[in-house]
């Protein structure tokens, strides 16, 4: 009996402790982070103590009197390259020689290939820094009238940062098709058609397009240096006629040697000479500097500074368009920015400057680009909208429309900036 009673004791007893065992673990369960309902609990108070914040805010903004406005939703972003060749020789400064150069190498027969090339194909870099100007030397080459007596195609692409090769050969089979004056709406339906494709579709297109055919093939502005892919598509268009040629622009010597077949070409900066002409052309609307050879002495100085680089000449030029004050032009000439250690050739501190020198109301504006990749190509009605709609736009009096405030805001910039911002 005793022994009974003494099994049935710990029996209760264990069922105790377990009991009290497992009412602890629920308890400490309960305050867990791990509980679902712990953390709606803490998350509740959290989004309790934002609203709170938020309303604080609120109240701030009526008691200073700030203006509230109401921001579309964020539009779907799609990007879009552009493969922009054209340009207005007569407003190209310098660039006489280094045209004359490449032309001569275009119109040279290809001695040989390497290991990668091939005979009928002739690769030509053209190395350089940012700003120099490679883009516009590519765009006067292939807009020169003895190149279209030379190559019965011309394609330009621009490449940018992502060497995506099905985008490539689309962009090269579109180019392609406007190069052999095909009617707009034949070339847009082909375009439409083609971005369907899947790759196999589109490398049978491209050769079909190519075959047989003597081209003339820019690539712009290269960063990638996947062999691989260079490989691949230096493949694809090996089947141009003889004597092909395609002009590669980079700012990376090791990217020319790993695409070229002959030695590049390393385009220099400009002379004091013409970066003066340039920066006078920028600085002063015509005949204005006639009446201020104080300001040009000084930009004289400020050119000597930019190292031959036509961009920071333009930038600078540009910010100082319309601007007599002496104590303006002697602040950018004598800025400390100057002092810094930098490369060779280095733009930045023109551009700072430049920056420096835009109204705030447009520094919002031009700050809002960055948001996008490079080469993102806008519509003006695209931008203004959204400008209007971030609250960027104000009218001082409150009549004038929004929209042609915005778009005034766009004229400003494109002569600040000088057409450095794509719109269509």
């Amino acid at each position: 009996m005793m022994l009974k009673m003494d099994l049935s004791c710990k029996t209760r007893k264990n069922k105790i402790v377990k009991a009290s065992g497992s009412t602890r673990m629920k308890v400490c369960h309960l305050f867990s982070s791990s509980n679902p309902l712990a953390f709606r609990f803490r998350m509740s108070h959290k989004i309790k103590e934002i609203r709170d914040r938020l309303n604080k805010v609120a109240a701030d903004g009526t008691r200073f009197g700030l203006v509230r406005i109401d921001v579309a939703p964020d539009p779907v972003v799609q990007r879009r390259e552009f493969t922009h060749s054209y340009v207005d020789a007569s407003s190209v400064i310098g660039r006489e020689n280094d045209r004359e150069e490449i032309i001569k190498l275009l119109m040279q027969p290809h001695p040989h290939g390497d290991g990668d090339g091939d005979k009928n194909l002739c690769v030509i870099p053209i190395v350089g820094i940012g700003g120099l100007g490679k883009t516009t030397l590519a765009r006067l080459v292939f807009n020169d009238k003895r190149i279209d007596d030379i190559f019965q195609l011309k394609i330009w692409v621009c490449v940018s940062n992502d060497f995506d090769i099905r985008r490539i050969i689309i962009k090269i089979i579109n180019s392609a098709f406007a190069s052999a004056s095909t009617p707009p709406s034949v070339a847009m339906a082909n375009q439409e058609d083609i971005n369907h494709f899947d790759i196999e579709q589109l490398q049978i297109r491209l050769r079909h397009k190519l075959s047989g055919q003597k081209f003339i093939l820019i690539l712009d502005d290269i960063w990638n240096d996947d062999r691989a892919k260079w490989i691949e598509l230096l493949n694809l268009i090996k089947v141009g006629g003889e004597e092909s040629k395609v002009i590669v622009t980079t700012c990376s010597n090791s990217i020319a040697s790993m695409m070229s077949t002959v030695p590049s070409y390393i385009l220099e900066g400009l002379s004091q000479e013409s970066c003066l002409y340039l920066f006078v052309k920028w600085a002063f609307k015509d005949g204005e500097e006639e009446k201020y050879s104080n300001l040009v002495e000084i930009g004289k100085e400020i050119v000597k500074k930019c190292a031959g680089v036509p961009l920071a000449v333009k930038t600078l030029g540009s910010s100082l368009l319309s601007k007599f004050d002496l104590n303006k032009w002697i602040f950018v000439r004598d800025h400390e920015i100057w002092n810094l250690e930098q490369k060779k050739g280095d733009i930045l501190p023109a551009l700072k400057l430049s920056y420096d020198e835009m109204p705030s109301y447009l520094r919002h504006c031009f700050a809002y680009f960055s948001l996008y990749p490079k080469d993102y190509s806008f519509s003006i009605v695209e931008i203004t909208c959204l400008w209007i709609a971030l609250g960027l736009v104000q009218s001082l009096n409150g009549s004038e429309k929004l929209e042609n405030i915005a778009i005034e805001y766009i004229r400003v910039m494109d002569i600040w900036q000088m057409n450095q911002i794509q719109l269509k």
